[in-house]
């Protein structure tokens, strides 16, 4: 049996929570006594399992960003940057649409059937669109509605948000607010690592005309987040308990240990929030995820205009950089708890927020060098195109190689079409790898202090309201940048692309941080 303590405090190496006999008789009947070693360990299991979902469902939406436009290429040759924009939004719009209803779905069921049931939505989504080629028509809106599905699964982040923070104390709530960011914005950025793997499996692949699957570069990641799917829904079976504690970690009556029961326990009362640091918080967290959001669109477009890389090239060599800056990230993550100690959170989000506007502007065009450009003539052939003024650089710069010719061979290059192609220079390699490390740098830097800050603003209070706006801005942002960043790509220059984040980037490093520190200060009052 275990020891008692004097007091509801934690055991300094991290067990649970104690009461003693005297102080137990004092609490309210609706409220375990102690918090049992069995208890304490199955809410963590219950609380890595939400980790695990909520990084799945983040590589859910980046797994196959780099290679949605090769693809929608491939299937589709008609569509166009604007649509792939569309496609890449749809993902955010039903992920918008789902999160308040399986939020709301929650709070009157157990919340294993929410996440069961987007879960298997989710995998069902990942299986139709390893099947967007079959149709012989309308190819490019069944992508459409299979990326809206995914999305509509990925709606269950609410109900993670809400299950962790009922079921973690005061203490642990923070840092576990901070985790489960840390696990989203990975899945966000390590995704991409996994499509680089499956670029060895090449545009043709394995086919298994009994069931009509083509197992490529393209459908290869999507079945593999499904089997991650089935094994999740694997795990909210055989681990996933549903507990709810107080605030100083005390086991509640209200929730059985087998989550088959759904009664919410009344909740204290909300006391005085600092609405105009939350609505901050929440304008920071959309620009933070809109300036993502464009990086990962036009990351394949782009190179492909400017470095005449074909489409698998481009999928291998931007999954390859994303994956470098996935292990920056994950560096990122564990030096910035240990860093916020001694220079404050707001300070730490204020710098991650330069260092993002530095790598935005870093990708202004600087040379004189014009990108190759993709003639497209009647015989369906391209041309090479050299520029007017050549001179020398570095071997860095000389990466956009001549066009084929034969007109059998994939046309790259620079489209015709967009007319920028003809009189903006191109962009560096070594300047969109600079780009990439410190985009790296700052984005988790600022995806991890938004929560936090936020968690601690909202203090013990119900969170799910909150949260849900939270989410809302996340996903309006990923709706906003992909649909007209794509387009300003298409019609305009890239210079434009960078002038539309840069202004929202600098609003936000001049004026959120007055809104956080009077935050800082609000906190400081209720502490």
């Amino acid at each position: 049996m275990a020891a008692q303590v004097s007091g509801p405090e934690m055991v300094s190496d991290g067990q649970e929570p104690l009461l003693s006999p005297g102080e137990a008789d004092e609490e309210d009947s609706g409220r375990d006594v102690v918090e049992t070693q069995e208890h304490y360990k199955s809410r963590w299991r219950s609380i890595w399992v939400m980790y695990l979902t909520m990084f799945l469902s983040s590589v859910g939406f980046s797994i196959v960003i780099m290679s949605v436009w090769p693809y929608l290429q491939k299937i589709d040759p008609t569509a166009d940057a604007s649509f792939l924009g569309w496609i890449i939004a749809s993902y955010s719009i039903g992920q918008m649409v789902a999160s308040p209803l399986f939020g709301w779905w929650s709070n009157y069921r157990p919340r294993r059937e929410p996440l069961v049931i987007s879960t298997t939505i989710s995998v069902a989504a990942n299986c139709l669109y390893a099947y967007v080629h079959v149709p012989h028509s309308h190819n490019r809106y069944y992508m459409l509605a299979a990326r809206a599905l995914v999305g509509f699964g990925a709606g269950n982040v609410a109900v993670v948000r809400s299950y962790i923070a009922g079921a973690t104390s005061l203490m642990e709530r923070t840092s576990t607010m901070a985790n489960t960011s840390a696990c989203q914005a990975v899945g966000f950025i390590l995704g991409p690592v996994f499509q680089t793997c499956f670029t060895l499996i090449g545009e043709e692949g394995i086919t298994w005309k009994l069931v009509q699957l083509q197992l490529n570069m393209y459908t290869a990641p999507v079945l593999f987040a499904a089997l991650l799917g089935v094994i999740n829904i694997i795990l909210f079976f055989s681990i996933f308990r549903e507990h709810q504690v107080d605030d100083m970690g005390r086991q509640c009556k209200s929730v059985s240990f087998e989550g088959e029961e759904s009664d919410v326990p009344d909740q204290d009362a909300e006391g005085s929030i600092d609405h105009v640091a939350v609505v901050a918080i929440n304008f920071l967290f959309f620009v933070i995820l809109f300036v993502f959001a464009v990086f990962e669109t036009i990351a394949t477009p782009l190179t492909m205009n400017m470095y005449s890389w074909t489409r698998k090239e481009a999928v291998f060599y931007n999954g390859i950089i994303l994956s470098m800056v996935g292990i920056e990230s994950v560096i990122v993550f564990m030096m910035v708890k240990m860093l916020s100690k001694k220079t404050g959170e707001r300070a730490i989000l204020h710098g991650g927020l330069l260092i993002v506007l530095v790598g935005f502007f870093i990708l202004l065009p600087w040379g004189k060098k014009l990108p190759n450009i993709q003639w497209q003539e009647i015989k369906n052939n391209s041309i090479p195109r050299t520029a007017a003024t050549e001179m020398l650089m570095p071997f860095w710069s000389l990466q956009a190689r001549p066009l084929p010719s034969n007109h059998t061979v994939e046309p790259v290059g620079c489209p015709v079409t967009q007319s920028w192609c003809l009189n903006t220079p191109m962009i560096y390699l070594a300047q969109y790898i600079s780009s990439d490390i410190l985009i790296g740098l700052g984005y988790p830097v600022c995806n991890v202090m938004s929560y936090t800050l936020y968690s601690k603003i909202l203090g013990p209070k119900p969170q799910g309201v909150y949260m849900g706006w939270l989410t809302a801005s996340g996903s309006g942002a990923r709706i906003l940048g992909p649909v007209f960043e794509p387009l300003v790509l298409m019609l305009e220059e890239p210079v434009k692309v960078v002038e539309m984040v840069a202004f929202p980037l600098s609003m936000e490093s001049s004026e959120v941080p007055r809104s956080l520190l009077r935050a800082e200060l609000h906190l400081d009052i209720k502490g």
